[in-house]
């Protein structure tokens, strides 16, 4: 036996003897077509000198949440996400980023830009660009989630036919460059009394959030570069507030001043906007931190599984409160769970990717994740987490997805 064959044996073993189904149709080299692609000269190397994906891939785009008829809602004011289901790893390509736009993306010059920083500061301080690349670099892994991220209120709204880019769309992961925001406010002295920062951006809708002090000081970055390169205009060029394992909205896009005082200011973003009704009647404000998480993106809505036997469940989970622990995978609807394998690495309020070898014999699977983070907090079933919140609750919704995979291989939204 050679050293491939054993590797292949040994493989099967530790996946409970599923070599066979693994192994390809038999054929010795001599026997595989010359393709047409080795018969002439490739496309120069400069033909995209920024580089593109293949051309049968321009299907993995970002969209719109599809409506009722089939047809994206677009405008300066929506939405687009990231088709989850067609990626692999943790890392969110920079084009395919999941968009939110309060009044379109603004064009801004960066050497024209500024940050203003003022309030209960001991020394207010206007910035360019260049003096904030002065300060050290730091460059995190971090998710970022739209409170939006899942609907699951107004049921008649929710289509068997989803994806996991309808569901869970609003979601990316990528790689942020900046710098420390504490080391920029302790250039300005932050006085004592300061527990609140107003951040605005610089785009038609001036998006405002409070933010507070001590996260401000913790984590928080100025980040001006994504995945290696700047940040694409529709990201926050030349420069965002980036807040790790908080509400997207709260990390404000093309940032322009920072305003520090003693209360939260109110604005119209955390009063009409950003708030959760609860069952009493009460409105639940700065409920800023993204709850435990997990999703399967393969297989999923739409998708298609092929043939029974071996495959791979795959997801990722993530939590904004810490890391991942645990993901826990269940083909029946959660009557049994089991344990997944987590994917390196496994960060601080970034995307983990989990796998779980399945052997599908060609009957209804009813397929869910539920993931556990560093703080022991358990996603929650659907109908606990609206036992606890109530129908209203339209943010932040953390409840387990379920997919179903018909006897004919299609998988379905199972909400």
């Amino acid at each position: 036996m050679t050293k491939e064959q054993t590797g292949l044996s040994r493989r099967g073993l530790a996946l409970g003897g599923l070599a066979a189904p693994l192994l390809a149709g038999r054929a010795t080299a001599q026997a595989l077509p010359v393709p047409p692609a080795m018969l002439e000269q490739g496309a120069p190397v400069d033909a995209a000198p920024y580089g593109k994906p293949a051309p049968t891939e321009a299907g993995v785009a970002r969209r719109s949440r599809l409506g009722a008829e089939n047809q994206p809602i677009l405008g300066t004011a929506g939405a687009t996400l990231t088709p989850l289901g067609d990626l692999d790893g943790i890392i969110t390509p920079n084009g395919l980023h999941f968009l939110r736009h309060h009044a379109g993306t603004p064009s801004i010059a960066p050497e024209q830009h500024r940050l203003l920083v003022h309030g209960l500061v001991e020394r207010p301080l206007v910035f360019t660009m260049d003096q904030l690349r002065r300060f050290p670099t730091v460059s995190r892994l971090h998710f970022l989630e739209c409170s939006g991220n899942t609907p699951f209120f107004q049921q008649a709204r929710i289509r068997p036919d989803w994806t996991v880019q309808d569901t869970h769309g609003l979601l990316s992961c990528a790689e942020w460059t900046g710098v420390r925001l504490a080391d920029v406010l302790a250039e300005a002295g932050v006085k004592p009394d300061a527990r609140w920062m107003l951040a605005e951006g610089a785009d038609a809708a001036g998006l405002t959030r409070s933010i507070p002090v001590a996260k401000a000081l913790d984590d928080a970055m100025l980040a001006w570069a994504q995945n290696g390169e700047a940040l694409r205009p529709e990201q926050g060029y030349p420069l965002r507030l980036f807040l790790p394992g908080y509400e997207g909205n709260t990390s404000v896009k093309w940032l322009r001043r920072l305003k520090l005082d003693t209360q939260p200011f109110m604005t119209r973003e955390e009063t009409s906007k950003y708030t959760s009704l609860m069952p009493d009647g009460s409105a639940k404000q700065f409920n800023f931190t993204m709850a435990v998480k997990s999703v399967i993106t393969r297989p999923s809505g739409g998708q298609r599984v092929e043939g029974h036997g071996f495959r791979e469940i795959s997801g990722i989970a993530w939590s904004g409160r810490g890391t991942v622990r645990r993901v826990e995978v269940s083909t029946d609807g959660g009557t049994t769970w089991q344990d997944a394998q987590l994917q390196a690495p496994v960060l601080d309020k970034c995307l983990t990717r989990f796998r779980l070898p399945w052997q599908w014999q060609g009957g209804p699977a009813l397929l869910a994740s539920r993931a556990t983070d560093s703080t022991g907090e358990v996603q929650p079933t659907r109908a606990a987490l609206l036992a606890e919140t109530g129908p209203f609750h339209v943010y932040h919704y953390n409840g387990i997805q379920l997919w179903q995979v018909q006897a004919d291989g299609n998988v379905r939204n199972a909400y």
